[in-house]
C-alpha cells in the first residue's frame, strides 16, 4: 500500500498551496490557495493533473482547508463554481466566518480597483461557501465508511488547523501554517503525539530577522560603523558580518521609555554583543541563539514596531503598514493600541474600508480560539485608538498610521496610498512579513529607488522598513514538531528551495527521517501501513505455549548473584523463556487470513519437509580439550586408536561450557546437542565433511561429524571456533 502525493502548488515555492493526497483510494484535496505574485495561468494549481476529463466529484472525495490566507483558499470559489466540484469542502468554524471576507476583498482588488478580468463573483463565493462544513478541534469527522478526518490548534491566524486523516491503517498529517511559539493574541499549535506514515508540513518560514533601511538613523555607538541594511538573526548572529546591534538605535529614540529599554538591553547584553569581530561574542551567540536570542528576539520584534512608527510620527510623518485584514493587522493593533495608550499619544491610527473592523468583530465572537492572555482582558479587540479611515484623509497634513489591504502591496488601497506618500522622505513604509517575488512589497525590500506603476514611475524617498514580524513557525518550531511526531516520511511544501533543501538535510541527517521537497506538478509516492487480521490454527497456538527455555552461563570469571560472589568452577546458570513462535501467513482467495504452524503448511500443500542441513567433520587436539575438566579423563594412546566416545564427549562438553553463554548443551553420552548443531565422534577413516590441513596425522587428534540447520548457523560457527581454538581461544 502506498500514499500518493501530488504537488499542484507549493512546491518549492511560497504561494498557492495545494496538494492532492490519495490514501488507500481516497483522494483528499489540502488547501485551493492562489499565487498573489501572479496574474496569468500560474495564479491557481492545474486542475487538470487531478482529472483529464474535468469530472472532479468523482476525481476528489473531499476539500481540507487549514485556514482563510489565500495562498490557502483564494482559488476554492474557482474550483467549486467555475471548475464545478460540488463534494463536501472541510474547514474550522472560524476559517468558515473570515473566509468571506477574504475573498470578496481581494475579489474587489481584482476587480473593483485593478480592472482585471473577473475570476468569480461575489454569488460564486457565497455559493461555495453553502458546501463548507465547519469542525470543531479535535473532532474526529468520518466524511465516509473509510476516511476520516480530524483538526488540531495550529495558531497562526483565527482558525487555523492541523488536519489528520486517516484511512485503513495509513495515517498522516497536513499541517498548512502554523505557529510553535504564541503571540500576543494567539497560542501555539498544539497536536497529539501520533502513529504517523507522512506529514506534509509548510515550510513559511523567513527567519527571525530585523532589517532596517533607514537614512535618518543615528549611531552613538563611535566602534560600530552604521549600515542601511542590517540583518540579525541566528544565522547571522554568528557571522563576521554583523556590526551593528539594535540597542545602538534603540538609545537615538526621542522617547526615555525607549532609552530606558536600551539602557536595559545594552546592561544585558552589550558586554558581548557590542564588538561582534571577537570570537567570544560568536561562541556566546552559538550557545545562547537557541534560548536567549529565541526569546529576546520575539520581544525585541515587538519593539522593533513600536520605536519605528513612533520615530516616523513624531517627525510630523504618515505610516503606512499594509497588510491582509486578517491575522497579523489584529497583533499589529494590539500592539500599537497598547502603546498609544501607555504614552498618551494622540497621533490617530486608521483602518481602510472598515474591512478589519468587520474582522474585528468576528475576533470578539470567536474569542475561544485566542490566547490564554487575550481571554482574560476585557474587550481585548475594543482598540480604543483606531477608526475608520476616509479617503479624503489620504493627503491630509499632519502625522497618521494606517492599515491598509492588501499586504505586499499587490493592489488596492494599500496601493493607491503608496503612490501619494512614497515620494515624501518623511513617511514610513511599513512591511510586517514576508513578500513574494514579484510583488511592489518585495520591490521595496529589494531597495528598488523607483517603481514603475501602469507606465508611471514613482521615486521612492520615503523610509522602507521590513520586519519579519510573521506568524509562521520557525526552523525550530518545524524540527520540534517532525521530532515529536516523528513520521516515517516528510514532505516539505510552501517554502524558497534554498532553505527547504537545508532543512530537508536536517531532518534526514539528525532526526533519520526520510524527506522530500517536491516541485510543483510532480508527484511522490510514500509506502504506508498495512495491518492484516488474520486467525491462528489450534497447532499454532499451541506451539505458542510450549517452554522454549534458554540456559546461559556467565562469561566473566566472578560474578554476585544474590549477594554471594561466585568464582570460575561455579559460575552461575541464568534460564530464559522466550516464546518465540515461528508461524506462517496464507492468504488464501475469499479466505481469512490465518496464521498456521509450519507442519501444518507441508500437509495443505501436500509436500514433504526440506530442510537444508551443514555438515563438516572438525578436528580437535585432545591436548586442548584436557585444560577444560577437572576430572581424570586423559585419554590413552589405546583410547585414540580405539576411542571411547562418551569419554571424549564429555571432554568436549567441559570445554563448551566454559566456552559458550548461549544455548542449551545436552550431552547424551555418544553425541551431544545445541539447538540443531548435532555432533558426535567420527571413526571413519576418511570422511566426506573432512578438510584436509594436516591435523589429521597428528597422533592426539580426534576428529568430530558435526551438523546443523541454516537457522542456527551463527551458533554452529561459535561452537566450531571454541572447538578449533579460533577466536575463542582462553588467554
Amino acid at each position: 500500500m502506498a500514499i500518493d502525493c501530488l504537488v499542484l502548488g507549493a512546491g518549492q515555492e511560497v504561494g498557492k498551496s495545494c496538494v492532492v493526497v490519495t490514501i488507500n483510494g481516497k483522494r483528499i484535496m489540502f488547501d485551493c490557495g492562489m499565487h498573489m505574485a501572479y496574474n496569468d495561468h500560474r495564479q491557481y494549481p492545474d486542475f487538470s493533473r487531478i482529472s483529464k476529463s474535468c469530472d472532479f466529484n468523482n476525481a476528489i472525495d473531499c476539500i481540507v482547508i487549514t485556514h482563510f490566507h489565500l495562498d490557502h483558499i483564494g482559488a476554492l470559489p474557482y474550483f467549486t463554481e467555475i471548475c464545478g466540484y460540488n463534494g463536501p469542502i472541510y474547514m474550522t468554524y472560524p476559517t468558515r466566518a473570515l473566509a468571506p471576507i477574504m475573498l470578496e476583498d481581494y475579489r474587489k482588488v481584482l476587480v473593483d480597483r485593478r480592472g482585471e478580468v473577473e475570476q468569480f463573483t461575489s454569488d460564486h463565493i457565497a455559493e461555495c461557501m453553502k458546501k463548507v462544513i465547519a469542525v470543531d478541534l479535535k473532532q474526529t469527522v468520518q466524511v465516509d465508511k473509510d476516511l476520516q478526518i480530524r483538526a488540531y490548534y495550529a495558531g497562526h491566524v483565527l482558525g487555523a488547523a492541523m488536519f489528520y486523516a486517516k484511512v485503513g491503517d495509513s495515517a498522516m498529517v497536513y499541517t498548512g501554517d502554523y505557529n510553535m511559539t504564541p503571540d500576543r493574541h494567539l497560542g501555539a499549535a498544539r497536536i497529539d503525539r501520533l502513529q504517523l506514515d507522512l506529514l506534509i508540513t509548510d515550510f513559511d518560514f523567513h527567519g527571525i530577522c530585523l532589517v532596517f533601511q533607514f537614512t535618518f538613523c543615528k549611531c552613538y555607538n563611535s566602534e560600530i560603523e552604521y549600515r542601511n541594511s542590517l540583518f540579525i538573526d541566528y544565522a547571522a548572529a554568528v557571522s563576521d558580518t554583523v556590526d551593528y546591534i539594535i540597542v545602538s538605535y534603540l538609545i537615538s529614540l526621542p522617547c526615555p521609555e525607549m532609552e530606558a529599554l536600551a539602557f536595559g538591553l545594552r546592561s544585558t547584553y552589550a558586554t558581548t554583543v557590542r564588538d561582534s569581530k571577537y570570537a567570544r561574542e560568536r561562541e556566546f551567540l552559538k550557545a545562547a541563539a537557541s534560548s536567549v536570542l529565541h526569546t529576546a528576539v520575539a520581544s525585541i520584534l515587538s519593539f522593533v514596531v513600536i520605536i519605528v512608527v513612533h520615530k516616523c510620527v513624531a517627525g510630523g510623518g504618515k505610516v503606512l503598514i499594509p497588510a491582509f485584514a486578517l491575522g497579523r493587522a489584529q497583533e499589529l493593533c494590539i500592539l500599537l493600541d497598547d502603546y498609544w495608550e501607555r504614552m498618551n499619544l494622540r497621533v490617530p491610527i486608521y483602518f481602510s474600508a472598515g474591512l478589519t473592523i468587520q474582522a474585528n468583530m468576528y475576533y470578539k465572537m470567536l474569542i475561544s480560539w485566542t490566547s490564554q492572555k487575550v481571554k482574560e482582558t476585557y474587550n481585548a479587540f475594543d482598540f480604543k485608538n483606531v477608526h475608520n479611515f476616509d479617503r479624503s484623509l489620504i493627503d491630509a497634513p499632519g502625522p497618521c498610521v494606517l492599515f491598509a489591504t492588501p499586504g505586499m502591496l499587490t493592489g488596492g488601497f494599500s496601493l493607491e496610498v503608496f503612490k501619494h506618500w512614497a515620494p515624501s522622505e518623511m513617511n514610513l513604509i511599513t512591511l510586517p512579513g514576508y513578500c513574494l517575488a514579484g510583488t511592489i512589497g518585495n520591490k521595496l525590500m529589494s531597495g528598488n529607488p523607483t517603481i514603475e506603476l501602469e507606465g508611471t514611475k514613482i521615486d521612492v524617498r520615503c523610509q522602507i522598513h521590513q520586519l519579519a514580524f510573521s506568524p509562521h513557525t520557525d526552523g525550530k518550531g518545524i524540527m520540534d514538531l517532525v521530532k515529536f511526531l516523528s513520521p516515517q516520511h516528510v514532505i516539505l511544501v510552501h517554502g524558497e528551495k534554498p532553505k527547504m533543501a537545508t532543512l530537508k538535510e536536517r531532518i534526514q541527517s539528525e532526526l533519520g527521517i526520510k524527506c522530500c521537497d517536491p516541485a510543483n506538478n510532480e508527484s511522490v509516492c510514500i509506502p504506508s501501513t498495512h495491518y492484516v487480521k488474520a486467525g491462528a490454527s489450534d497447532a499454532f497456538i499451541r506451539s505458542c505455549l510450549n517452554p522454549n527455555f534458554q540456559f546461559l552461563k556467565s562469561g566473566s570469571e566472578e560474578k554476585s548473584v544474590s549477594g554471594s560472589k561466585c568464582t570460575e568452577g561455579t559460575l552461575p546458570l541464568w534460564i530464559k523463556d522466550e516464546r518465540v513462535a515461528e508461524g506462517i501467513l496464507v492468504l488464501e482467495k475469499s479466505e481469512k487470513a490465518k496464521v498456521v504452524h509450519q507442519d501444518e503448511l507441508l500437509l495443505m500443500l501436500g509436500e514433504k519437509r526440506h530442510e537444508v542441513q551443514f555438515a563438516y567433520c572438525c578436528p580437535v587436539n585432545v591436548d586442548e580439550l584436557e585444560k577444560f575438566t577437572t576430572t581424570s579423563l586423559t585419554p590413552t594412546a589405546r583410547m585414540l586408536r580405539d576411542p571411547n566416545k562418551s569419554s571424549l564427549i564429555r571432554l568436549l562438553v567441559a570445554k563448551l561450557s566454559r566456552k559458550l553463554s548461549e544455548g542449551n548443551i545436552q550431552d547424551f553420552g555418544e553425541h551431544l546437542q545445541v539447538e540443531s548443531f548435532h555432533l558426535s565422534v567420527c571413526l571413519k577413516d576418511t570422511c566426506p565433511y573432512r578438510i584436509t590441513n594436516g591435523l589429521e596425522d597428528k597422533p592426539r587428534t580426534a576428529f568430530f561429524c558435526c551438523t546443523w540447520s541454516a537457522a542456527d548457523d551463527k551458533l554452529a560457527r561459535k561452537i566450531i571456533s571454541a572447538m578449533e581454538n579460533r577466536d575463542l581461544v582462553e588467554t
